[in-house]
């Protein structure tokens, strides 16, 4: 899993400076306005849960692009800020989330059900 971080962070860095927001072909968009609650800076991402690994703390998400991360749609592992975050989805659940980078990972600070 670490190999799997540290290759989506290389991608980051590579692709930041030319790194558009835009649709994805599966339809995940990531230019979506805030939920109610959340601060307007904070754009949320469309996902499709695949895995939860709620002992290490970690879900895997097919997701649609993240401009905060200048990061294409893809699917990967991305560290929770909360185990707690894990109890409410399972595979197979759309969601929207936010992700922040945390000492150098990126992680899902904030995920709700899809509307």
């Amino acid at each position: 899993m670490k190999v799997l971080h540290s290759l989506a962070f290389a991608l980051i860095a590579a692709s930041a400076a030319g790194a558009q927001a835009q649709t994805s072909k599966d339809g995940m968009s990531s230019m979506q306005p805030p939920a109610a609650g959340q601060p307007a800076a904070v754009m949320m991402t469309d996902a499709v849960v695949q895995k939860i690994d709620t002992a290490n703390g970690v879900i895997v998400l097919k997701h649609g692009d993240i401009p905060n991360l200048a990061m294409p749609p893809m699917t990967m592992g991305f560290d929770v800020a909360d185990k707690k975050m894990l109890d409410s989805v399972k595979p197979g659940d759309k969601v929207r989330f936010h992700v922040e980078v945390v000492k150098g990972k990126p992680t899902v600070m904030h995920l709700e059900p899809a509307r």
